[in-house]
């Protein structure tokens, strides 16, 4: 299958693609053309890819997970190294959470003060 029709079939962009290509994530051969052709697996893969990525992992938080790329990942056991991953991502995300909470409490209390209202939230 080609770029575009991977593309299609999975939802991810033709420029996604050639990134998780170039990350190492996907693999493509060439035609004669110089046109990328991708094997049977790659639509699930791609899909798996993505499916990670929207829960908050990174591209590089993905490749723990090459082994079981080409399956359901989502129904996959968990793996110690998989799991390690989840929670440093979590722990991050939750730090994130917090500094943009704080972010919002001193904007709050600074338009009280100035107005000396309760902002609506």
């Amino acid at each position: 299958m080609r770029i575009g029709e991977l593309a299609k079939d999975t939802g991810a962009t033709t420029r996604a693609l050639r990134h998780y290509e170039q990350a190492g994530l996907i693999e493509s051969d060439r035609a004669p053309n110089g046109y990328r052709v991708y094997g049977e697996h790659a639509a699930t893969r791609v899909r798996n890819i993505r499916y990670l990525l929207d829960a908050g992992l990174t591209l590089d938080d993905v490749r723990v997970f090459l082994p079981c790329l080409d399956g359901d990942v989502s129904a996959a056991p968990a793996s110690e190294p998989g799991l390690r991953v989840a929670r440093e991502r979590l722990r991050v995300l939750d730090e994130r959470v917090a500094a943009q909470t704080a972010v919002r409490d001193r904007l709050d209390a600074a338009l009280r003060q100035k107005t000396g209202r309760i902002s609506p939230r």
